[in-house]
């Protein structure tokens, strides 16, 4: 998380200091205020959210830790795709292919991961899926729910801008 903020701070720097050769705090403010969301999610993630899992569940969840890090194999794909837009290379092969795997393991890692959790609980306890939900303790729902929303709004993000790419063409010819 620290890592990715940081990342994030840097792609800000080198798209801005060239254009007013601005100062750092400049530059950090205008990083902060675009992506008030994407810290705000990181340093929950990093603050709250870790050091809580770590002490609540003692000895028990391993699987499902694990099963939240996996969500971070889609990583590589969105930030590569944000290299490749500061390169303004989003007309290449390499950045459509890389749409598609950015797509498929966001959805496959961040998306599907949350039932693939419960119809693991359901397996080892011999439960069907939906009677994991009312087996499981209630703030365990809540904070997947609290998880798989952003997933769910950043995928809807990344769909439309999949659109977009790959709808250019057509609306170019029939324009």
């Amino acid at each position: 998380m620290v890592y990715d903020t940081y990342a994030m701070y840097l792609c800000e720097w080198y798209r801005t200091r060239e254009q007013n050769r601005r100062y750092f705090l400049t530059i950090f403010r205008n990083f902060l205020s675009k992506n008030r969301l994407m810290i705000t999610h990181h340093m929950a993630i990093l603050l709250v959210l870790v050091p809580t899992a770590q002490r609540l569940r003692g000895d028990l969840g391993d699987f499902f830790v694990g099963c939240i890090f996996m969500a971070e194999l889609s990583t590589p794909f969105v930030s590569l795709g944000k290299v490749l837009i500061q390169l303004k290379q989003q007309h290449t092969l390499l950045y459509k292919v890389n749409g598609i795997l950015t797509l498929t393991t966001f959805f496959s890692c961040r998306i599907l991961l949350f039932p693939f959790m419960y119809w693991s609980y359901g397996h080892q306890q011999k439960l069907s899926l939906l009677q994991v939900p009312s087996r499981i303790p209630f703030f365990c729902n809540v904070a997947n729910a609290f998880l798989i929303a952003p997933q769910l709004y950043w995928f809807s993000l990344l769909c439309k801008k999949a659109a977009q790419l790959f709808d250019t063409p057509s609306a170019e010819k029939d324009g």
